[in-house]
């Protein structure tokens, strides 16, 4: 019995399929099934060390595109050759171009196809994918008008095991923080964000009066953001309280989660961890996104009461401030969007999934 798995070699694609596999694995190991075999069809392999401990095995393919060219064609032939040289039996896929090939082999061999949709508006590729799939996972509800409803499940974001549970013992102490002042977590995003970064640089001098920031400010800005923020905080009398980060591994990130009183992020895949964390949020969504689904995935979260959302055209230093004293110094408002984040976070998407692959899995083999 074989599974691919396929999608874009970046993190908002990548993860949910680790998230799903890790399911796969439990279910695997409780019902005894046996001689299960899993893969991952991608152009890279993104993270080899996840792909290893969750037994997966990496396909490399040529990137296409749903729209003819020279270059799309030679990846659905590729797509063709590497598929058809496992035949699995059923295929996951997250969407992304790296996922064209696979899913063109698919549907040409007429292979089960599970689609998952993270964002609040369908890729192109999960767009054109949806006719001929078994069924379609969303994250979010509103992406009902987008899909046909007799395949539509809305099972929200798969969310990795090791990131499920906040660890607080110890955090304070593995991070240089002090137990008594509050914790504001900036969230970039795996590159970080400029724009973001930029604003907290502005706004670091008042917020460490008041609380301690742990920044994720992405690797290409990590050392430019240390020269700013030490020349900007050289006679800061609470410079300690800045703490810059280029990345946080997953240790760190749940030990964040753990403590943390208020995340500042951007609104991708990172927005159903903070939501399944229940942390108090400010979500800045890019402003140019592929079709605005940045923007739709914030205020989605937003109506369900989790978070409030600054785009980018009114975002400043003050403005920003302001917001953060509002939420950290009201706990009636902080209840609130711990409430809603509680409501908007589906836990057991993962495992929904998994559950349906191994279904299609087992009727097929008959």
């Amino acid at each position: 019995m074989k599974i691919v798995f396929t999608g874009n070699p970046a993190a908002d694609y990548f993860y949910p399929i680790i998230a799903v596999a890790e399911e796969l694995n439990t279910i695997i190991d409780d019902e005894n099934l046996a001689d299960i075999n899993m893969y991952y069809m991608s152009s890279k392999p993104f993270d080899k060390r996840m792909l290893y401990e969750n037994g997966i095995n990496f396909i490399k393919t040529l990137s296409g595109s749903s729209r003819f060219s020279i270059s799309s064609f030679m990846g659905a032939l590729n797509g063709v050759i590497q598929t058809f040289s496992i035949f699995p039996d059923v295929i996951f896929s997250t969407g992304g171009v790296a996922a064209y090939p696979t899913l063109f082999a698919a549907r040409l061999l007429r292979i089960p196809v599970i689609v998952h949709e993270s964002n609040s508006t369908p890729d192109s590729i999960n767009a054109w994918s949806k006719d001929f799939a078994y069924a379609v996972t969303t994250a979010y509800k509103q992406e009902i008008d987008f899909f046909e409803k007799g395949k539509l499940i809305h099972v929200g974001q798969p969310i990795r095991h090791s990131l499920k549970e906040p660890i607080a013992t110890g955090a304070y102490e593995f991070l240089n923080l002090e137990e008594n002042t509050p914790i504001l977590w900036i969230i970039g995003g795996t590159r970080g964000s400029k724009n973001i970064n930029r604003i907290i640089e502005e706004a670091l001098p008042e917020l460490l009066n008041h609380y301690q920031v742990v920044h994720q400010t992405g690797e290409d800005d990590f050392e430019d953001m240390k020269l700013l923020t030490d020349a900007t905080l050289i006679n800061h009398k609470f410079k300690y309280r800045y703490h810059p980060f280029s990345f946080l591994n997953q240790l760190s990130m749940k030990m964040m989660a753990g403590v943390s009183d208020m995340v500042i992020s951007r609104a991708g895949s990172s927005l159903f961890e903070i939501a399944y964390w229940e942390i108090p949020s400010i979500i800045i969504p890019i402003t140019k996104s592929r079709h605005n689904h940045q923007i739709k995935n914030a205020y989605n979260y937003a109506r369900e009461g989790g978070c409030i959302v600054i785009e980018e055209n009114n975002l400043s230093d003050q403005g920003l401030i302001f917001e953060i004293k509002r939420i950290i110094g009201n706990e009636k408002v902080r209840a609130g969007m711990k409430a809603g984040a509680r409501s908007f976070a589906l836990r057991d998407a993962g495992e929904k999934i998994a559950k349906e692959i191994i279904e299609i899995v087992l009727v097929h083999e008959k």
